[in-house]
């Protein structure tokens, strides 16, 4: 993993947006002071990334905006890959769970993802715990598909005959010999998930199914800004930028750690460069 350039440099890149997103709050002007005075500046040294409608600084919002959406971001992937994982595991290991687990989980996926959970969050009210629950209902059955898959494909091997063989329960044989086998892939679908998740989160807000303002997200920032997008475009550009580079570092670092857990796509990968390097 630290020969891959990529993964390094993307993980890296994460991190530092991670530690601003920690740090800065506490050197920036407060998200709720308002300056009616001073709205919809553009750009400058007193306000790096300008003013909003309100005469608030874009930048304080931006950054403590951070806070919600990757911090709910995060929240949604862990609930959704454990949910996903546990399902996946028992889904694929033991056929009789299976036929009725798999159809549950086909029937949620068979409901657009986006409507499934704005018909949750209009049902349940708009709120964090709502758009959690939402989010992790329709990202469960991506994650427990993939998992099931990979556990069928070990469950099938010649050292988990042996261990069932040897006397070993099933329940045991799941946890020590398939689960370590399949928390690889795990991971990946994890990082895979966050980007995922934080694309949704962000539409939710903007739909005002979301986190309501006047916490900042960047989604909500960005359903803010839209009556301003001629006269003050960076009230749009700056959070939809900030999501789009967030969901491209994440997706760099899924596919670079595909490529270093999985034995296939690693020997892919390097077929590719032999065949770049002969050329």
């Amino acid at each position: 993993m630290r020969r891959n350039r990529t993964l390094v440099l993307a993980a890296g890149a994460l991190g530092l947006i991670v530690l601003i997103v920690l740090v800065l709050p506490v050197f920036l002007p407060s998200v709720s002071a308002t300056d009616p005075v001073h709205r919809l500046l553009p750009p400058s040294a007193a306000h790096l990334l300008g003013t909003d409608s309100y005469g608030r600084d874009v930048a304080s919002r931006l950054v403590s905006g951070g806070r919600a959406s990757l911090g709910l971001s995060a929240l949604i992937t862990v609930c959704a890959a454990a949910t996903g994982l546990v399902i996946g595991l028992v889904s694929g290991f033991f056929r009789a769970a299976d036929a009725v687990l798999m159809r549950v989980m086909d029937a949620w996926m068979s409901f657009p993802a986006i409507i499934l959970a704005m018909a949750l969050a209009i049902s349940l009210g708009a709120s964090l715990w709502t758009e959690l629950i939402a989010l992790t209902v329709i990202f469960t059955p991506f994650t427990a598909r993939v998992i099931r898959s990979r556990v069928l494909a070990v469950a099938s091997r010649a050292y988990i005959g042996a261990a069932r063989v040897s006397g070993m329960g099933r329940w045991k044989t799941l946890l020590v010999h398939v689960f370590p086998n399949v928390l690889p892939l795990a991971l990946v679908q994890v990082v895979v998930l966050a980007a995922a998740a934080m694309l949704v989160d962000g539409a939710m807000s903007f739909l005002g199914l979301g986190i309501a303002p006047p916490t900042p997200t960047w989604g909500n920032m960005i359903a803010e800004g839209r009556s301003y997008l001629v006269t003050a475009p960076w009230l749009v550009v700056v959070p939809g930028v900030t999501i789009m580079l967030c969901v491209f570092l994440l997706n760099l670092v899924g596919s670079a750690l595909r490529q270093a857990v999985d034995p296939r796509a690693r020997t892919l990968h390097e077929l590719q460069r032999l065949r770049t390097r002969t050329t």
